[in-house]
């Protein structure tokens, strides 16, 4: 099964009113408040879910219970008023409540905007095997990175309200790792989360076909080598077209990530770009997952075919 095209949903107008959800950890109450003044002044109407401030009565890692955090998430997406579903923030969590989504409601109530990465990937990864939507693996309302970083906020700006103005995506960071060009259709995010997600309900089989786009934080690298070597062995990266890298914060030095990286992924035969510009970086760029791109080592840069949101 090759990775295709998912449907994109209609980018955001002024005056779009956005929900904000907590799928996965905890936040503090002021960070929140400074993403919403963010958004406000971007002249969105956004609207925070019941329980997004809830902390688990047993699990502090938890921002409230796994039946709170779905239900919060189901109703913003069925809501009809709601344009874009946005995530305060990652953390853990996502997979314990993905199961207790109704994805037949979600699906009858229509595409819409939905973003968030790290943990978020769980959602991701759902939202297009079970509803076959692209989705946006951007920054979080509440994110330390989306409160202080202007080129973070300006990138989801320009992606939510003119995605045509983002169609080439990358930082003067990015280089060659392994040369060469592909085309496919965007996939991916924490790369620990991907490898954590299959064999369950929500897992595509494959990333064949697919522009593979991944980071990870807080992994050292054998643990990073173990995630990977779990993909390949796995075979879910048998045919992957090519891969773009982002950040690895926290993951050790990075000439040592790097060696790492390129003694996993090398031997794929396919490009590979490193530095992109997206995850846990100072810099956190929007990326549309499930929309036909090209990657494009010589450029060091992601082409979209289209734009991120129709």
């Amino acid at each position: 099964m090759t990775v295709t095209p998912l449907t994109r949903p209609a980018r955001l107008r002024p005056g779009a009113k956005v929900a904000v959800v907590a799928p996965s950890g905890p936040l503090p109450a002021d960070r929140l408040e400074t993403g919403l003044d963010i958004l406000r002044g971007w002249d969105l109407d956004p609207v925070v879910a019941p329980h997004v401030l809830d902390v688990h009565p047993r699990f502090g890692h938890l921002a409230g219970t796994d039946e709170d955090r779905a239900r919060d998430l189901q109703e913003a997406w069925c809501d009809p008023s709601v344009s874009a579903v946005l995530c305060a923030r990652g953390g853990y969590g996502a997979q314990r409540m993905a199961d207790l989504l109704d994805w037949t409601a979600m699906r009858a109530a229509g595409p819409k905007v939905f973003v968030g990465y790290s943990d978020i990937t769980a959602l991701h990864e759902a939202f297009a095997v079970r509803m076959g939507l692209a989705t946006l693996h951007g920054p979080m309302t509440a994110a330390v990175t989306f409160l202080k970083d202007a080129r973070t906020q300006e990138s989801l700006r320009a992606t939510l309200f003119e995605p045509e103005s983002v169609r080439t995506l990358g930082l003067d960071t990015a280089r060659a790792l392994v040369p060469g060009r592909a085309r496919g259709v965007t996939l991916g995010g924490c790369v620990s989360l991907l490898a954590a997600d299959l064999a369950t309900p929500h897992a595509r089989p494959s990333a064949a076909g697919g522009l593979l786009l991944i980071e990870d934080v807080g992994e050292e690298p054998y643990r990073l080598d173990r995630v990977l070597t779990q993909l390949l062995r796995s075979g879910w990266l048998d045919g992957v077209a090519g891969i773009g890298l982002g950040s690895w914060a926290e993951c050790g030095p990075y000439e040592d990530v790097r060696e790492l990286l390129l003694d996993r992924l090398g031997g794929l035969g396919v490009p590979v770009v490193e530095e992109l510009g997206f995850g846990h970086g100072e810099t956190a760029l929007t990326i549309p997952l499930g929309v036909p791109a090209v990657l494009d080592a010589e450029s060091a840069t992601l082409t979209l075919d289209v734009p991120a949101l129709s």
